[in-house]
């Protein structure tokens, strides 16, 4: 089963959101969090803008 990935790192004086996906690739924000929260939130919302690469892990690989 594919696992795609959020999570939040240290940068500046908050956390910096990044969604990485099964294929290695991943993709963080421009825009830094005062929580840890705040930054998987915010990770969860930029994974929702993109339901092309959500409908891609429904796809056998092949």
């Amino acid at each position: 089963m594919p696992a795609v990935e959020l999570s939040a790192t240290p940068k500046g004086n908050g956390y910096q959101a990044t969604v990485t996906f099964p294929d290695g690739v991943s993709m963080s924000s421009e825009e830094t969090y005062p929580t840890v929260g705040e930054a998987i939130a915010a990770a969860a919302m930029k994974l929702l803008d993109m339901p092309d690469r959500l409908a891609r892990l429904d796809q056998p690989s092949g």
